[in-house]
């Protein structure tokens, strides 16, 4: 689930959404679709990021020599990436929210006092202590665009900072899918909750077939999520849909990615279940977090974050500002499966060109294979070897669980 922010696009925030998501004429169906979601894509998407960092910091093998370019998202992997120590990170999104997001979590990195008014702020996320550290210690050092957006109002008039002092992590587009998902949950009579009460993988198996599998026979919500509209609270545009259904039905495919999250990792060791099933963090002492918000990597996480540069642009654009050979490093998320083959190749010819000998690329699909065969040309993508066997395994672990695949390309020696 990436922001918008590889294309090439126009000047200014609208245009720059707008033109990584529209394909199609605007009378179309598609094209209707297309414009409904980047109007819905406008404000906050990801409070969260929802990729794994500990399977991106296994494939990347960051050093204190790497250079990664990723986009930024919700900021929890860019700020977790700290912890292998890269010489220099640069996060870069054309959704000015999680732009707000992303500075909003450095400043409080730098400025709050310790790691309990950090986690306090990010992890719990609910405290109305956070508001009164947010105006102490954090807004006098915000640049300008950041703190007007954090002090001003939501769509529906709230204090966007508030969210810190009421769960942060259901607000968002996703927050909001999050909540309706468990109020048709509810009105099956099924409580999402009661899966962060099992007390082993083999437990919460025998409650994800018993209350949640049955869900997703029922007429209304096969009907419902085989409109493209009702994924968009997932940050997945309509092109994306397809390439996520796969010509299955769709309410079969969210139900084999909603099984991988409840059964194949043990609950008390994946923040990501927790955030689907529970709304947030566990409170319990020693809960999953993201590795940024752990204690042990709390010193790495500060005395780094200068390395870390937020821009408001796309992908393409800041390659185009670097020299041959002078990056190592990058992170796409799953961006790609928004883009049409014209896109893929200026994108790949970029970061090719900009690509040390043995640099990572790490990117993520809806589907299960990588895109690029036969879409990007062969004199680039020949340049790259496609880990396969890794990416399978990253696949498999990655606790997210509702990607189709995790995939690593590791750029050959000179050409």
């Amino acid at each position: 689930m990436a922001s918008a922010a590889i294309t090439d696009t126009k000047p200014g925030s609208n245009h720059r959404v707008r033109d990584a998501v529209l394909q199609h004429g605007q009378l179309s169906k598609q094209g209707l679709l297309e414009r409904a979601f980047t109007f819905a894509f406008r404000g906050l998407v990801y409070a969260q990021i929802w990729e794994d960092p500990v399977v991106d910091l296994e494939a990347l093998q960051l050093g204190p020599d790497t250079h990664l370019v990723t986009i930024a998202s919700g900021g929890c992997n860019v700020l977790s990436y700290l912890t292998a120590n890269p010489a220099r990170i640069t996060a870069v999104d054309l959704n000015t929210a999680h732009i707000a997001l992303n500075r909003l979590k450095l400043a409080a990195a730098r400025r709050l006092p310790d790691h309990e008014s950090f986690y306090r702020f990010f992890g719990d996320a609910d405290r109305r202590e956070n508001v009164t550290a947010y105006t102490q210690h954090v807004a006098p050092h915000l640049d300008e665009t950041s703190r007007r957006y954090w002090e001003g109002r939501d769509m529906i008039g709230r204090r966007r900072i508030g969210g810190f002092a009421r769960n942060f992590y259901r607000r968002g587009l996703l927050g909001n899918f999050i909540d309706v998902a468990h109020l048709l949950a509810r009105f099956y009579g099924v409580d999402p909750r009661q899966l962060l009460q099992a007390g082993s993988i083999e437990e919460q198996r025998v409650i994800f077939d018993a209350h949640f599998a049955p869900v997703f026979d029922r007429r209304f919500i096969r009907w419902l999520t085989s409109n493209p509209a009702s994924l968009f609270g997932l940050g997945i545009p309509p092109a994306q849909y397809e390439v996520l259904a796969g010509g299955k039905d769709m309410a079969l495919v969210l139900r084999e990615r909603l099984e991988k999250l409840a059964c194949d990792f043990d609950i008390g060791s994946n923040y990501f279940a927790w955030q689907a099933f529970g709304k947030g963090y566990g409170k319990a002492p020693g809960a999953s977090v993201p590795p940024y918000l752990e204690a042990a990597n709390y010193e790495a996480v500060v005395s780094r974050v200068d390395r870390v540069d937020v821009r408001h642009a796309n992908f393409v654009d800041f390659l185009r500002e670097n020299g041959d050979a002078s990056l190592d490093r990058y992170v796409l998320l799953d961006a790609q499966d928004w883009m049409t083959d014209a896109q893929l190749t200026t994108l790949w010819s970029e970061i090719t060109r900009t690509a040390k000998p043995g640099s990572r690329v790490l990117f993520r699909t809806a589907a299960e294979p990588t895109l690029l065969p036969g879409r990007v040309p062969d004199a680039i993508l020949n340049r790259w070897q496609y880990e396969e066997a890794a990416s399978r395994d990253f696949t498999r672990r990655d606790r997210s669980s509702i990607y189709g695949g995790v995939h690593l390309y590791v750029l050959k020696g000179a050409a």
